[in-house]
């Protein structure tokens, strides 16, 4: 969702980084420090532009939206619709940049990270955290200031979440990591949703239930295509822990929770046709990648799951909110 097609403009820099041992062994209690590995190079605004992960951010603010116009029968106000999102987004892009912050080492060995800002040199761990901060505070002002205090504390909740629970501990603790951490990343619909109500209602929940389905097969079709890289890295993900024939499953079993959840919009009245019939496609085609990854695997096949997943969502919800208008 993010940087995910990244190229490598250094090949001499990723040998020398694959060369060192994984991070978390004995060997290496003393790393040398990542920007130490780079020559260092001034910053531009793009730098921190790309720290904010913009297109995670961007799909979140699609789901919050969504969230903010299912809320209500009409229109969402214009004042809650701007500023809400606003501050949804920067709080989201400030956990971004922590999460660039605290993975920065890990980044320097994957490919698919090792251009990134801070594994370059480009920008530095204060100014990063410096930067985090200005714009988690903005956004939480606005949330606060603007919009009302259940959405704002749950916007918190999320960046917490996120941020540290998820990257700074979860990550590297388990290989369950992205179902127990996916939470605060399936939060957006929930704070779209109680940014126009100023409540929590059980037709947000079932969106952000789907988000919590959707990221597991998600992020573990990513994981499989990563896997040495990830094994590198000392990550413990499934892959890496548990092979791939054991991911594989799980990728079936949450697919097809998946499918079962995303008709629940339906099932309680809050959804027509449309949308019903958007969900059963679209599921059983995540269904049918799914299984082709685990009984007709090519090279190319762990990467196009992970890019229909993504498709998936993009889809999924723009759909819920043309059915909330054009119900059937």
């Amino acid at each position: 969702m993010t940087s995910f097609y990244d190229t490598i403009s250094n090949p001499r820099l990723i040998h020398t980084i694959a060369a060192r041992p994984a991070f978390g062994t004995g060997r290496h209690s003393r790393e040398t420090p990542v920007t130490e590995l780079t020559h260092k190079q001034t910053a531009s605004w793009r730098d921190y532009y790309e720290m904010c992960k913009p297109r995670v951010v961007m799909l979140m603010i699609l789901t919050s939206l969504v969230g903010m116009f299912l809320a209500v029968p009409g229109m969402v106000p214009l004042d809650i619709l701007i500023l809400g999102n606003i501050g949804i987004a920067l709080v989201a892009g400030s956990g971004a940049v922590v999460n660039h912050l605290i993975d920065r080492k890990v980044d320097a060995v994957m490919r698919r990270t090792i251009n990134r800002p801070m594994p370059q040199g480009r920008v530095q761990p204060h100014q990063a955290a410096w930067f985090a901060a200005i714009i988690g505070v903005l956004g939480m002002a606005i949330m606060l200031l603007w919009v009302n205090a259940l959405s704002a504390w749950l916007t918190l909740a999320s960046f917490v979440g996120y941020a540290f629970i998820y990257t700074g501990y979860l990550k590297r603790a388990t290989p369950q990591n992205i179902v127990i951490g996916g939470l605060s990343g399936a939060m957006p619909p929930l704070l779209g949703w109680s940014a126009v109500t100023g409540t929590i209602e059980p037709g947000a929940l079932i969106l952000v239930l789907i988000i919590f389905a959707w990221t597991p097969p998600h992020f573990w079709a990513l994981a499989i295509h990563r896997k040495e890289e990830y094994a590198k890295t000392g990550i413990p993900m499934l892959p890496v822990t548990h092979g791939e024939h054991l991911t594989k499953i799980h990728i079936i079993l949450y697919t097809v929770i998946l499918l079962l959840v995303s008709v629940m919009p339906w099932l309680i009245g809050m959804s027509g046709l449309i949308y019903l019939l958007a969900a059963v496609v679209l599921g059983l085609g995540f269904l049918v990648w799914s299984l082709l990854l685990m009984y007709r695997p090519k090279q190319s096949t762990a990467m196009d799951t992970f890019k229909y997943s993504i498709i998936y969502l993009m889809v999924l919800f723009p759909v819920l909110l043309i059915d909330h208008y054009f119900y059937i």
